[in-house]
């Protein structure tokens, strides 16, 4: 399953060691100004170029977009016509030799067996679908949606919060560093937060906000975890001490009842594992932790997500 959405369809192609990675996005409405800044800014933050923590890959991804379809110019401003924006970003820096050792080995934690299990054939080349290139993708059709949103006081925001055990920002990228050095790789967790999305978003049963939103933040690869308000540490909490007489919509719910959002600040967590490729077992060039990558990333899902409903 390549696509995403519902009356905002976006399918990504391509894979990280072949010629490009790109995507479809299908219903954006017409007229809407593509940020260009806003675009390349947040490709620059998915390859680790920017203030976050290290990247094994940082100085080596110039990303740039080609548009294929469905955006014109007008007074110098790239604008959607309301057709299929189609997009690719070309692999500039991509080196399958790095990867010849994985072409008769199977990377334990990675994609590499199910892969070759479910099809009878896998790309071995840096891990094909299965790699955060990919991801590049996502940024940039995330882009294309947010000032969509921010037309409507939808602001997103993401952040990292936890590297390891360490919970001390000023802390991260001396820990990376070492981490990086050691050619080992450490988990992280993202947290992000959604403001000015009004009451209504979701629906009952089977379409809720949460799910769909967990739904979209599982994708990305190395996810293992989602949790929105009280999340997993509401379990050791009584009910009293979370839920207070005449207090609705609750602050406690992570902007979300009843699967349906409640006009308050929605605020969730996610958790990414331990890069599966590490230096000291395999050549190439791998991240310390693939979370400090996927803040942005997680962002765009996050915005493709709220305009499906949103439109």
């Amino acid at each position: 399953m390549n696509s995403l959405g519902d009356k905002l369809v976006f399918t990504s192609f391509g894979e990280s060691h072949g010629a490009a990675v790109g995507g479809v996005l299908d219903g954006v409405p017409s007229g809407v100004a593509i940020d260009m800044p806003l675009v390349r800014h947040e490709l620059v933050r998915r390859s680790g170029r920017g203030a976050e923590g290290v990247s094994a890959r940082a100085s080596r991804e110039p990303d740039e977009v080609e548009w294929l379809s469905g955006v014109t110019e007008k007074d110098g401003v790239l604008v959607t016509l309301g057709t299929p924006v189609a997009f690719i970003i070309r692999n500039a820096d991509a080196r399958p030799e790095d990867y010849e050792v994985l072409r008769h080995t199977f990377r334990p934690g990675h994609a590499d067996f199910v892969y070759e299990a479910k099809y009878g054939i896998r790309d071995w080349r840096g891990g094909g679908r299965a790699s955060a290139r990919e991801t590049a993708a996502r940024v940039v059709a995330g882009s294309v949606v947010r000032p969509l949103l921010a037309e409507k006081g939808i602001e997103i925001s993401a952040e990292l919060v936890q590297v390891g055990e360490e919970r001390d920002k000023a802390r991260f990228e001396a820990l990376l560093r070492e981490i990086k050095g050691d050619g080992d790789s450490v988990g992280g967790i993202v947290s992000c937060t959604v403001t000015g999305l009004a009451a209504g978003a979701g629906e009952p049963v089977f379409d809720k906000l949460q799910a769909r939103l967990a739904y979209a933040v599982m994708s990305i690869n190395g996810c293992k975890g989602f949790e929105y308000g009280t999340g997993f540490e509401g379990v050791a909490l009584r009910g009293s001490e979370i839920w207070h007489p005449g207090e609705a919509p609750s602050p406690a719910s992570g902007g979300i009842e009843g699967g349906i959002s409640n006009g308050l600040p929605l605020s969730f967590r996610c958790v990414f594992k331990p890069a599966a490729t590490i230096g000291k077992l395999y050549k190439g060039r791998h991240d310390a932790c693939i979370a400090v990558r996927a803040v942005p990333v997680v962002e765009a899902m996050t915005a493709l997500t709220i305009a499906d409903f949103v439109l």
